[in-house]
C-alpha cells in the first residue's frame, strides 16, 4: 500500500467518522459504505488505489482480525445464560446451522455441476456464518423484542466458530489433503482436537492469571485489557506451533476465558468497539477495493443465482425447521431467517483458508462467496431499519407470547461504532 492509497483510506475513515451519527438510523451501514468506498477507489471504480489482498500486510491484518473476532465473540457469550434463557439461538445453531450447510451443499451441486461434493460442502460452510453487524439496527432496535434481538446476537457470536471446523475439514478434503482414512484421522487429531485443547488450557490459564493479578491490584485496568489481547494471540500461536489450528484454539480459548474470568473484561469490549472495529472495517474496505471487482469480472448468472439462494431458501427453510415447536410465530420465523447476513467471517475464511487449500475450483468458490457477501451487505443493510419497524409493530400486537419472554441481555459486538441507537444497551461481563 503506497502513500496515496494510505491517504485515500484515511480520508474514507475520517468521512465515515464524521457522518456516523447521521447514518445510525438510516439504511446505510458502515460496512456498506466502506465496501462502496473501496470499490470506488479500486480497479472497479477510479483505480486510484493499490490494494492487494495477497499482500503480506493485508494477510496479517486479516489473520489478526479473525483471531480477535473469534476470541471476543466467544468471550462475550455467557454459556450459562445461553443454556438458561436462550433456547432459540441454541436451536438455530444446533439444528439450523447444519441444515443450512446441507441445503447449501445440495443446491450447490445442482447449480454448479462441475463442483465436487467436498467443494459444494465447502462453499456451503463458507457462507453459513452470519454477521449481525451488517444489519445492526435489528439487534439494537428496541421495538424488536429483546428475546429476538438476542437470538440473532448469540447466533452471530457463535456460528463462525462452530462453522470453522467444517470449513477446515471440507477445505482439506476438497484440496485432497485428507482423502483417505489416515488423512481424516490426522486432520481430526491435529486440527479439531489439539486446537480446542490448547484453547481450553490457554483460556483457563489466562483467566486465572488475570484474575489473580487484578485481585492483588498488580495490574491496572488498561493493562488487564492488553493482557486479554495477549491471551488471544498467544492461544493462536501456541496452537499453530504445536500442530493444532490456531483459529479453532482462539474461539475455544475465548469461550473458556469469558466463562472462567471473574473480573469484568470491559476493556475487551471497548477494544472491539474501537481498534477491533477498525480492523473489521479495514477488511470490508479491502473487500470492496480488491475482492469485489475481481468477483464481478468473473461473475455469471449461476453465481448470482446461488448468492440469491444462499440469502433466501438456503437460510429461511432450515431456520424455520429449527424453530418448529418453539412457539415462534411465522413472522418471527421469517424475521430470524432473513436476518442472517453474510459478512466478516465469510470474507476472512475465504481470504485465509480457501486461498491456501489448493481447491481445484477455488476461484468459483471465492467469486460466489464475494458476490453473496456483497449482496448481503446491500440487502440486509437496506432492509434492517424498515423491517425492524414492521416486525416491531407486529410484535407489539402479539400480546403475551413466546417472543416476549424475558432473557439475559448479552453484550453486542461493537454496537456503538456500528450504529447502535439503543441508549440503554450496556456492556456486561460475559
Amino acid at each position: 500500500m503506497d502513500l496515496t492509497t494510505a491517504a485515500l483510506v484515511t480520508v474514507g475513515f475520517l468521512c465515515l467518522a464524521l457522518v456516523s451519527g447521521r447514518i445510525s438510523d438510516s439504511p446505510l451501514t458502515p460496512p456498506m459504505l466502506l465496501i462502496a468506498f473501496g470499490f470506488a477507489i479500486g480497479p472497479g471504480g477510479f483505480d486510484v488505489a493499490e490494494v492487494d489482498p495477497g499482500h503480506g500486510a493485508i494477510h496479517v491484518i486479516a489473520e489478526l482480525t479473525l483471531i480477535l473476532v473469534l476470541f471476543a465473540d466467544a468471550a462475550r457469550i455467557d454459556l450459562g445464560r445461553v443454556r438458561r434463557d436462550h433456547g432459540i439461538p441454541v436451536r438455530m445453531l444446533v439444528i439450523g446451522l447444519p441444515l443450512v450447510m446441507i441445503a447449501g451443499a445440495f443446491l450447490a451441486t445442482l447449480v454448479f455441476p462441475g463442483l465436487s461434493l467436498w467443494e459444494a460442502a465447502l462453499l456451503a460452510a463458507l457462507l453459513a456464518p452470519t454477521d449481525a453487524a451488517l444489519g445492526q439496527t435489528v439487534v439494537t432496535a428496541r421495538a424488536v423484542p429483546l428475546r429476538i434481538r438476542q437470538a440473532l446476537n448469540v447466533e452471530s457470536g457463535l456460528n463462525d466458530g462452530i462453522a470453522l471446523p467444517a470449513v477446515l475439514l471440507f477445505a482439506a478434503l476438497a484440496g485432497g489433503e485428507a482423502a483417505d482414512a489416515g488423512g481424516w484421522l490426522r486432520f481430526a487429531a491435529l486440527q479439531v482436537v489439539l486446537g480446542p485443547l490448547v484453547g481450553i488450557a490457554c483460556g483457563y490459564a489466562g483467566a486465572r492469571l488475570l484474575d489473580e493479578a487484578a485481585a492483588r491490584r498488580w495490574a491496572t485496568t488498561a493493562f488487564q485489557g492488553i493482557g486479554i489481547l495477549a491471551v488471544a494471540i498467544l492461544t493462536f500461536a501456541v496452537a499453530e506451533l504445536t500442530g493444532g489450528n490456531g483459529f479453532i484454539a482462539a474461539f475455544v480459548g475465548g469461550m473458556t476465558f469469558g466463562n472462567t474470568v471473574r473480573h469484568p473484561c470491559t476493556f475487551l469490549f471497548e477494544f472491539m468497539e474501537s481498534e477491533g472495529q477498525l480492523l473489521m472495517l479495514i477488511t470490508f474496505l479491502v473487500f470492496g477495493a480488491a475482492m469485489l471487482p475481481d468477483a464481478l469480472a468473473h461473475a455469471d448468472a449461476r453465481m448470482l443465482l446461488y448468492a440469491a439462494l444462499s440469502l433466501t431458501v438456503i437460510r429461511l427453510l432450515p431456520i424455520g425447521m429449527s424453530l418448529i415447536g418453539s412457539g415462534m410465530r411465522l413472522p418471527t420465523q421469517l424475521f430470524l431467517g432473513w436476518f442472517g447476513p453474510r459478512g466478516l467471517a465469510s470474507i476472512l475464511f475465504a481470504l485465509l483458508i480457501l486461498e491456501d487449500a489448493g481447491v481445484p475450483n477455488g476461484e468459483t468458490l471465492m467469486t460466489v462467496t464475494v458476490l453473496t457477501v456483497a449482496l448481503s451487505a446491500l440487502l440486509h443493510g437496506a432492509s434492517a431499519a424498515p423491517l425492524a419497524g414492521v416486525y416491531g409493530r407486529l410484535a407489539a400486537g402479539m400480546g403475551e407470547c413466546a417472543e416476549k419472554q424475558p432473557v439475559a441481555d448479552l453484550p453486542l459486538r461493537g454496537g456503538q461504532l456500528m450504529g447502535s441507537h439503543d441508549p440503554h444497551q450496556q456492556h456486561q461481563q460475559p
